[in-house]
């Protein structure tokens, strides 16, 4: 398994898990059957850093669906180029530091983390298109 295959499978798997905080959140929250039950304008509201998760979480599912396509045509085009397999590796790392600064609400390193993923992105495109 090659760098690019192995960091996007595990970027996949860490946006596949990693809703459940906020999930665990809910039920300390409100309880089981209250984090079970339709929502509810009168719920009692989440913590910030939960509600600050499953924004994080938004974001990295969004970001996520302009990388995956980019990773799949990195693996078909061009199988022995590294360099994708570095820009997979800086997304997996801007992912899961998004991630956890975002939950603690550190402003500025949230966007920096952000920005790493987006360019990682964008680096990738340029990869896939031979511009670079």
């Amino acid at each position: 398994m090659t760098n690019l295959e192995f960091y996007t499978a595990l970027s996949a798997l860490w946006i596949g898990l990693c809703w459940a905080p906020y999930i665990l959140d809910r039920v300390a929250v409100r309880g089981l059957m209250g984090a079970l039950d339709n929502w509810r304008s009168d719920a009692t509201p989440q913590s910030d850093w939960a509600q600050r998760t499953i924004r994080a979480h938004t974001v990295a599912v969004e970001s996520f669906v302009a990388f995956a396509p980019l990773a799949i045509l990195a693996m078909i085009r061009i199988p022995d180029d590294a360099y994708p397999g570095v820009l997979a590796t800086s997304y997996f790392i801007g992912l899961v530091v998004h991630y956890f600064v975002y939950a603690l609400g550190i402003i500025v390193l949230r966007t920096l983390a952000f920005v790493v993923m987006a360019l990682s992105t964008v680096g990738l495109a340029l990869r896939v298109f031979g511009v670079i």
